[in-house]
């Protein structure tokens, strides 16, 4: 079985290792190398789809007659032609310049890198959606340099897995790109996990989406995979629509999406400010709309941003003497709102701090409470994106509510429930992603989900419990220890990366156990929605007009209470103190013994 995330970190390991020893910025290798990517998933596809087409293509005097552009457009693949293949530029000469090739404008290609750069602008032309948003830099790269990455990205791993493997690759290097480039406007890349956590909660199927701050288009890309998996086709279902004031963003968007085989309309530039611009002209049309919008912008010209609409509950406070919004999370807040459709769902990333805002922040949350259509918030701890560590909240609307849910909201507090990747990530593995949808699933009622849901976890544990897993993980360490002791010195390394695979496949079965012992300890094996202390509780619109209209989930769900681990606080407290004391005495004594040891060396 080949380890998907082996090989990520193996390619971008390599990758990241060519950069080092170049003279390049990560500013200036993320985009081509991204592009690199996307050239050989285009390659991969473009193999599949011809194979698909040779199959039942007609022959002529005894040939197979040749495969043409269109017949891939039938096929949503992108045509391409020789010399903007991978295995071409791969398997190029060293001296380039001997081989007399010629660029489309029929100019001589002296170097790999203007080789790469030529495919580049083949692609491009068989691409509306591409157009100019290729990188054509490549001559910036050493050949050697250039000539390694290809190799690289080359692995037959890549094509032995299949899949969608490299829209996996293409997304995981983006996330490491993402914690050396941050663009101009905060952090271009949303953690997967929070916006997992906001498509698994809309659950879109079909329509117009919109993300009016969209980046490098996470978004899309986790709403696609989650329509294909329910068995749909993405781009027949869904019409994607973006707006992306940073160009540099919007080409990593554009490129993200082609390579998960995704369509989409998408602006950048001044036009694509969504501050001043409704682009595509979608307010009140929008049946699904997410976004990570840049958190707390100020300087937000009043005037404009009225001239604009899309505020159905008024202008947040605007400075009299400047004529500036100091603050635009209403705006965004606002502007999610005025998208939708009577049906629409809206799901969207904000900062902590606007869920009890005061003043006209207030005033509008007061009328968006009213509608009813304030569907479920959700608290998240810090250390979730790649370059900040603030914590956030995600919100929700839904226009087109239950009945029996029409007046009320549920709160998640989710702080504390998360895994840790290192010391500075945090991020929601799958099951925790599930657990968190099936309180959602259980406040509409939708019992038959969290049944879906626990047969999952059946199959996936197949009887084995925490208890049970716990004493094989450590049995196996054990067994682990004494065989790597027992190999002779040549085979460790082998017998050690296999027992280590053993023990993590044992550990990642445990997580999965202890995951599901956490959702049934609150909510049964039968799924029977309850508040639960700290976690999460269902709030009438009253409560929340008690609460000054506050729609921060720890005021609500309250805190959980702590085990009483059975030690006395004031004896734990001596037994610390006193050590410390002995502690100190022992460093005095040694302290004189280093001290004496030196007198007597003068």
């Amino acid at each position: 079985m080949i380890n998907i995330r082996k090989l990520e970190s193996e390619l971008w390991e390599s990758a990241d290792l060519l950069r080092q020893g170049s003279k390049l910025t990560s500013n200036q290798y993320c985009m081509p190398v991204l592009a690199l990517l996307f050239l050989r998933y285009a390659y991969s596809r473009y193999k599949m789809v011809e194979k698909e087409i040779l199959q039942s293509r007609p022959m002529r005097g005894g040939r197979v007659m040749p495969v043409e552009p269109s017949d891939f457009a039938a096929k949503s693949a992108l045509y391409l032609p020789k010399e903007a293949q991978f295995d071409y530029l791969v398997n190029l000469p060293d001296n380039v310049a001997s081989a007399g090739l010629k660029k489309k404008d029929g100019h001589p290609i002296n170097s790999l890198g203007e080789a790469v750069n030529n495919a580049m602008q083949l692609v491009e032309d068989q691409s509306e959606q591409l157009t100019g948003v290729l990188p054509k830099t490549y001559t910036s790269f050493a050949d050697d340099l250039l000539r390694e990455l290809l190799r690289i990205f080359n692995n037959k791993t890549i094509d032995e897995v299949g899949g969608d493997v490299i829209g996996r690759i293409y997304e995981y290097f983006l996330s490491k790109f993402a914690k050396a480039v941050a663009s101009d406007d905060g952090v271009f890349f949303t953690p997967k996990s929070l916006v997992k956590m906001l498509v698994n909660v809309l659950e879109p199927k079909q329509g117009v989406m919109l993300d009016p701050a969209c980046g490098s288009g996470g978004m899309f890309v986790q709403t696609g995979d989650f329509v294909n998996a329910a068995g749909m086709n993405a781009n027949t279902q869904m019409t994607f629509y973006g707006q992306e004031k940073v160009e540099y963003n919007a080409q990593l968007c554009l490129m993200n999406m082609a390579v998960h085989g995704l369509n989409g309309k998408i602006i950048s530039g001044d036009e694509a400010n969504s501050f001043y611009h409704d682009y595509h002209n979608l307010a009140g049309k929008c049946d699904y709309v997410m976004a990570n919008p840049p958190f707390n912008v100020d300087k937000v010209k009043a005037e404009s941003a009225s001239a604009a609409g899309r505020l159905p509950f008024g202008l947040p406070g605007v400075n009299a003497k400047t004529k500036e919004i100091g603050n635009a999370n209403y705006l965004w807040i606002s502007y999610f709102y005025a998208y939708l459709n009577d049906h629409g769902r809206a799901g969207f990333v904000m900062a902590s701090s606007a869920t009890d805002s005061a003043n006209k922040d207030r005033d509008i949350r007061e009328k968006l409470v009213r509608t009813g259509d304030v569907d479920v918030m959700v608290s998240v701890g810090n250390n979730f994106f790649y370059t900040l560590s603030l914590p956030c909240s995600l919100w929700f609307f839904d226009r087109n509510k239950n009945a029996e849910i029409r007046d009320k909201v549920l709160f998640i507090d989710a702080r504390n429930y998360y895994t840790v990747v290192d010391r500075t990530l945090n991020e929601w593995t799958e099951w925790q992603l599930r657990n968190l949808q099936a309180i959602v699933h259980l406040y509409r009622g939708e019992t038959g989900k969290y049944k879906a849901l626990m047969a999952d976890y059946d199959k996936a544990l197949i009887g084995q419990t925490v208890a049970t897993l716990e004493d094989a993980l450590q049995k196996q360490k054990a067994e682990a220890k004494q065989k790597i002791a027992e190999t002779p010195r040549k085979d460790k390394k082998r017998i050690e990366a296999e027992q280590n695979a053993r023990i993590a496949e044992i550990e990642d079965t445990l997580e999965t156990a202890r995951q599901r012992e956490w959702l049934v300890s609150k909510f049964g094996e039968e799924g029977q929605y309850q508040d639960v202390l700290g976690l999460c509780k269902i709030a009438t619109i009253q409560e929340i007009e008690e609460k000054n209209y506050s729609l921060t989930p720890g005021a609500y769900v309250g805190v959980a209470e702590q085990e009483d681990d059975g030690v006395d606080f004031h004896e734990r407290m001596n037994e610390i103190h006193s050590e410390l004391a002995r502690l100190n005495r022992e460093a005095n004594v040694l302290m004189d013994e280093i001290q004496k040891e030196w007198e007597e060396l003068k």
